[in-house]
């Protein structure tokens, strides 16, 4: 079976991905991330034509998320990368001050604001120094978090590998082999909003698909993960912006 394969509803025609999973047991699932992407999670004795079937029969439904998904995302704007302009960390807006200076300083948080220091005001070279500190902060806060989820999840008896990789429309995956994949532009989110992420993949470790008794353990450990889902969703097109 292609991993991708392609809809067409109202004259317009869709791609979607396939991710087949050897131990679903469930049937077909389809999900339209924050971003518009279409996923569809598979058994693997799914056919083509049975993927190609549970999609069409929800058609309208994936087309009226998908151009939500695009709605939100067509009024956000690429940062700049200039002083005075609003950045995010852990779910709090911040005040971006560009200093030039002959020497290079670090990133510092500094109250309200977080001050970069640079060679020059040139946007790449801030932009590069403000994701240096966004990917150093994201990995430390992350393995703290991580360590205290490990703590106190049952099914966890050792804490898992993870890295970061920026990622345009997932803020996470667990691979086969039990390593998390975080994105870190994650680390803009609110600390609830990044709590709920890292616990939807490390539940991944008992259930590698979207069943019934993966939401269930989900619940199970957190009976108020829909909210924060909720609110990291309708955050997604500001929280991506590169």
């Amino acid at each position: 079976m292609s991993d991708e394969l392609f809809i067409t509803y109202g004259g317009e025609r869709l791609s979607y991905r396939v991710k087949v999973d050897p131990t679903r047991q469930t049937r077909i699932a389809i999900h339209v991330e924050p971003s518009g992407e279409v996923i569809v999670d598979a058994p693997s004795d799914a056919s083509t034509l049975d993927v190609q079937r549970a999609v069409h029969r929800r058609a309208r439904w994936v087309f009226d998320q998908v151009a939500s998904a695009k709605v939100r995302f067509r009024y956000v704007r690429a940062k700049e990368y200039v002083s005075g302009e609003e950045v995010l960390y852990l779910g709090r807006r911040y005040m971006l001050k560009v200093e030039v200076d002959a020497e290079k300083l670090p990133v510092k948080l500094k109250g309200n604001r977080l001050v970069v220091h640079a060679c020059t005001a040139d946007r790449d070279v801030v932009r590069g120094k403000v994701w240096a500190w966004y990917r150093v902060k994201g990995r430390d806060y992350f393995d703290r978090r991580l360590a205290t989820l490990e703590r106190t999840l049952s099914w966890v008896s050792k804490r898992p590998a993870f890295r970061l990789k920026e990622m345009e429309k997932r803020w996470g995956s667990c691979t086969p082999t039990g390593e998390i994949i975080i994105n870190p532009h994650l680390v803009k989110a609110p600390r609830e909003c990044i709590d709920y992420v890292l616990l939807h993949e490390l539940a991944h470790l008992r259930f590698h698909d979207h069943s019934p008794e993966f939401w269930s353990l989900i619940e199970a450990s957190d009976p108020r993960w829909r909210p924060k889902k909720k609110r990291l969703d309708q955050m997604a097109e500001v929280l991506l912006v590169r």
